[in-house]
């Protein structure tokens, strides 16, 4: 009896998890990708900023509380990534080339790469935006658990104005259009 008791209550438990699990699934059989990146993502909109500190490739740190009254674009990318490699010319042509001369920085900083991966991949592509490492994750861990490319822009006062992940065009234009209105909406 004691032993038939105990059994059904492991299956009552067992039974509990496979349901419980059930329920995070989609109809498709799959976790919910929003849900996924919403809880992987550390930060919102109207957040100050996590300070972190890179190294970029051309041996400068990149501090972000030392770049406080400037617009601010940080993106976290990899070179493995299809998304980030398919982001980055317009990152280059639609962003760097177009405010670099405004009261704007910029930092693409690779996730978990090392600099000889990185480099020469960039000099290859003929990129000229700020590019920095983080090999560790350490800096990218304060804004995120998981999912490149991410896009952070930060106001002059350190809080977030826009943030994304992945690369789709549209959410891209509305990135473009938050750097223009917080540099006055003229640049």
């Amino acid at each position: 009896m004691i032993r038939s008791l105990r059994t059904t209550l492991v299956l009552a438990a067992v039974c509990g998890v496979v349901l419980a699990a059930a329920c995070a699934k989609t109809k498709s059989g799959h976790q919910d990708p929003e849900a996924e990146v919403q809880a992987a993502t550390l930060t919102r909109v109207g957040d100050m900023a996590p300070d972190f500190t890179v190294t970029r490739l051309d041996g400068e740190t990149f501090t972000l509380s030392a770049l406080r009254g400037k617009v601010v674009l940080v993106n976290w990318w990899a070179t493995w990534c299809p998304p980030c490699v398919e982001e980055m010319p317009f990152l280059q042509s639609l962003v760097w080339d177009r405010f670099k001369d405004a009261d704007f920085a910029m930092v693409a900083v690779s996730r978990a790469e090392k600099r000889e991966v990185v480099e020469p991949w960039i000099r290859n592509k003929g990129y000229t935006f700020p590019v920095a490492i983080d090999p560790d994750r350490s800096s990218y861990a304060k804004y995120a658990a998981a999912y490149i490319p991410r896009s952070y822009v930060i106001g002059p006062d350190g809080r977030i104005l826009f943030q994304s992940q992945g690369y789709e065009q549209a959410e891209f234009a509305a990135m473009i259009e938050t750097i223009a209105q917080a540099l006055g909406g003229g640049v």
